[in-house]
């Protein structure tokens, strides 16, 4: 293993002096595991790698005693056999050479271990898949079987029902990375049957309005429903914060805003932000505060249920009402939590703030390059780019 990357493990059965290896499916550092005791090291200091990491060492065992398991049956038949043979018994147990039936044990594998996020894009492209298949009138297909015009045929499909390339894109590489992973663990051999449909990112247009419509969704007057209310709270909330996607806002803690600064790590790419506590954040907080969660807003209401899906259901039902708030106000996009990430960034540029100054993901063709703008960024210039946009509302 590379020390500043992670490496793959593997199992390995040795019998009369023949070795074979099977992915086990699972990454490590290098510095996380001992190779002398072949176990897992857990960090002291990391409570989310920990999780990680005692999910992935309990995975292990059961898959070696698995392993040990096939062996003894032999071992009992009083037959010779060959580590192929435990090889192909085991990979028989655990996985299977269908497509659809594969990524539905990796989608569990995933959640098993914590990575929820990689688990839900996999499930999505793979349901858009499924229904492909059903609409052709066939189920599951063995993974030997798919190939480049299976492929195409799916992209033909998705045109079909009127699914945009960015979104037919996303199904194709998750389905990829999916089938890349059945390569790994020996289920198939590499046939690129991805070779010929689109897996890039075009440009899309940009979701913003102006200061102007910011000032009309802030001052109307929505005092007949609650949930208009709290869906425009949110969406200002969003703008306030530079923009902060509604899943870093859903598990923001109230130990995350110390002396007047809100530490947070985004979800998505892990870096981490400094934003500078204003009153309008504080305004908002305070009317909606619940004085025994953990949690800076009531987006997660029951601790420890489902959290991501109550996070989603949140998200879907204030972008409903948005919506309706934008047709109300005629603003010239759809108005959704997104919106609030563009119009920040659009207004930022309108007061000739540098790009360098401008959040995460907003107005770059690169994420990575506005990692590299922000890595070396004093935050106190971002808090004041932020303090000039609130006080032009």
């Amino acid at each position: 293993m590379v020390d500043d990357r992670e490496g793959s493990l593997y199992y390995q059965v040795i019998q009369k002096r023949v070795v074979r290896q099977v992915h086990s499916g699972y990454k490590i550092f290098a510095s996380e595991w001992d190779g002398r005791l072949s176990e897992v090291i857990l960090p002291f200091f990391d409570e989310s790698r920990s999780g990680y990491l005692l999910a992935l060492q309990r995975h292990i065992s059961e898959n070696v005693a698995l392993l040990k398991g096939i062996i003894r049956n032999f071992e009992r038949e009083e037959k010779d056999y060959t580590s192929d043979e435990v090889v192909e018994d085991y990979l028989a147990i655990v996985n299977t050479r269908d497509m659809v039936a594969f990524s539905r044990q990796l989608v569990r594998q995933l959640r098993q271990i914590g990575r929820d996020r990689t688990a839900e894009t996999y499930a999505t492209a793979l349901n858009s898949f499924i229904r492909f298949r059903e609409k052709s009138g066939e189920g599951d297909i063995p993974l030997a079987k798919v190939d480049s015009r299976l492929m195409m045929a799916y992209e033909i499909y998705l045109k079909s029902q009127g699914v945009c390339p960015n979104s037919s894109s996303f199904y194709m590489r998750n389905l990829r990375a999916i089938y890349n992973r059945a390569v790994e663990q020996g289920m198939t051999v590499q046939r690129s049957p991805f070779k010929y449909v689109y897996t890039g990112i075009d440009k899309t247009v940009k979701r913003a309005v102006s200061i102007k419509v910011i000032r009309q969704i802030r001052d109307l007057d929505l005092t007949h429903s609650c949930a208009m209310e709290y869906a425009r709270d949110m969406f200002l909330f969003s703008f306030y914060t530079r923009g902060m996607s509604f899943v870093d806002m859903a598990f923001l803690k109230k130990k995350d805003l110390q002396n007047g600064v809100l530490v947070y790590r985004r979800r998505k790419t892990g870096q981490q932000l400094f934003i500078r506590w204003e009153k309008p954040m504080q305004e908002i907080v305070e009317r909606y505060l619940v004085s025994d969660s953990p949690f800076l807003l009531p987006i997660i209401r029951n601790i420890g249920v489902e959290e991501r899906r109550q996070y989603r259901n949140s998200a879907h039902l204030i972008n409903a009402k948005l919506k309706w708030i934008g047709k109300v106000l005629h603003t010239p996009v759809p108005l959704t939590m997104y919106v609030a990430r563009h119009a920040w960034a659009s207004i930022a540029k309108s007061k000739n703030i540098p790009l360098s100054v401008i959040s995460e993901g907003m107005g770059h063709d690169s994420e990575n390059t506005t990692r590299i703008y922000l890595a070396s960024l004093d935050t106190s210039i971002v808090d004041r780019a932020n303090r000039c946009i609130l006080k032009s509302l």
